[in-house]
């Protein structure tokens, strides 16, 4: 069988376990959700793109009474932080379901009251679908679990082997992969870039690179970024940090950057218009890539490895607030959309990567090839380093802290400030934050 018969083989037996799954739901009806003739909608909020459009539709045909409307604020992660916890503190207007990233995992633990205990929903039961690292995150001091994962990040580089032609550098995978076992070698590639390409960025944003090479550092050395496991305020004392901040600014002093702010038009318009050469690439990544380059795109785009040794962005856990009318359905769902099958769909639509084990081992997984990247072969690139990923501890304020410190070092990339000044106001609008 050909590799593409083989991929829409696979993909009909992953649809089909997800429909069995699905039906199974409704017809064990534990809880009284599938055999309910009240018609009833559940609201899930969500960042950036999930992955469930397809899943959504198998759980409603398992579940004829149950509506799922998704609502999104696009990409924009402090946005979105920012309206949760608005909402929490008002007790009202937040979805049914919430997704939960990692920068706010620590946060929302901090207010567990406010979401539904999934253990009295069978999620106890549920713990060998999850790296143990990933299920544990998501419970509060005294045991109670207010999420169930959805993906993890992994780390890699894409780039575009159109805009690497140009230069004359090599557009083959595994040879690029060799061109940059450390970011002092990713920095020189980038100025040989620059050199026969000046008008295209080697880097679309310096903050896109900064956070790749913090997560990457911290968890290679002391585990944690902006705050220590006692939630201290380190910022300007974690050597991660500052050895991402000095490693971003010799990018930025070489000239790489495209200069582009991430999550805004003119970045989509960035990849149409291909106005840079390279981008911090975690799983998640590669469907954001795909989205907004649309057909023009496939085939101009690979994946290498990242600079360094591995690392982790990303990733997130589904919770239900107890704000929701409906915790039992809505807690069903979230089992659904995280169980082994569901987050197997999620990353062939999406490229999200797993955080079960069941569905990293699964041969859907470990045999996924992105016709997209150039036939990259995402489940062997990605799923590789899943079980090995080391968690980075994100303090409660994290993702304040985060926008303070990427500001700053926005500014450095803008010219609108030296490195130096950029890191004080990194530190003191950080500690403000925190």
């Amino acid at each position: 069988m050909g590799v593409t018969s083989r991929r829409r083989a696979l993909a009909a037996v992953a649809v089909l376990a997800i429909g069995a799954l699905g039906l199974a739901a409704c017809g064990d009806d534990k809880d009284g959700t599938g055999s309910s003739n009240e018609q009833i909608t559940l609201n899930v909020d969500v960042f950036g793109n999930f992955g469930y459009e397809e899943l959504y539709k198998q759980y409603q045909a398992a579940h004829p009474n149950i509506k799922i409307v998704e609502r999104g604020t696009g990409g924009q992660l402090g946005d979105y932080t920012q309206q949760v916890t608005q909402r929490l503190a008002a007790g009202s207007g937040l979805g049914d379901v919430i997704a939960i990233e990692e920068g706010m995992i620590i946060d929302m633990k901090s207010k567990g009251s406010a979401f539904v205990d999934l253990n009295e929903y069978g999620a106890k039961d549920l713990s060998g679908n999850f790296l143990p690292w990933k299920y544990e995150a998501a419970k509060t001091d005294d045991g109670k679990l207010i999420g169930l994962g959805t993906d993890v990040g992994g780390m890699a580089m894409c780039y575009r082997t159109d805009l690497f032609q140009q230069a004359g550098l090599p557009t083959n995978r595994d040879e690029v992969s060799k061109l940059w076992p450390t970011w002092d070698d990713y920095i020189n590639v980038g100025k040989q870039f620059k050199t026969k390409v000046p008008k295209a960025g080697f880097i679309d944003a310096v903050t896109n690179t900064y956070n790749s090479i913090l997560m990457q550092e911290a968890g290679n050395t002391t585990g944690y970024t902006y705050f220590d496991t006692k939630n201290n305020y380190v910022t300007d004392s974690n050597p991660a940090v500052r050895k991402a901040w000095d490693i971003s600014n010799k990018i930025l002093e070489a000239g790489l950057s495209a200069k582009l702010q991430a999550w805004t038009d003119q970045w989509n318009a960035g990849f149409k218009n291909a106005q840079f050469a390279t981008i911090a690439c975690p799983a998640w990544m590669t469907g954001y890539i795909t989205s907004q380059n649309g057909d023009a795109g496939k085939g101009k785009w690979d994946i290498a490895t990242v600079p360094g040794s591995g690392g982790n962005w990303g990733g997130s856990w589904l919770s239900v607030p107890k704000q929701s009318k409906h915790q039992k359905e809505a807690a069903e769902l979230a089992k659904f959309l995280t169980n082994p099958a569901g987050q197997i769909a999620a990353f062939k639509s999406k490229g999200n990567l797993p955080s079960s084990p069941q569905a990293l081992d699964d041969p859907a997984v470990k045999a996924a090839v992105n016709d997209y990247f150039s036939n990259a072969p995402t489940g062997t690139i990605y799923g590789a380093s899943a079980k090995a990923l080391k968690p980075v501890y994100l303090g409660a304020k994290n993702v304040p802290v985060r926008t303070a410190v990427e500001n700053a070092l926005r500014s450095v990339e803008q010219g609108q400030k030296k490195s130096d000044e950029a890191w004080a106001t990194a530190v003191a609008d950080g500690k403000k934050a925190a």
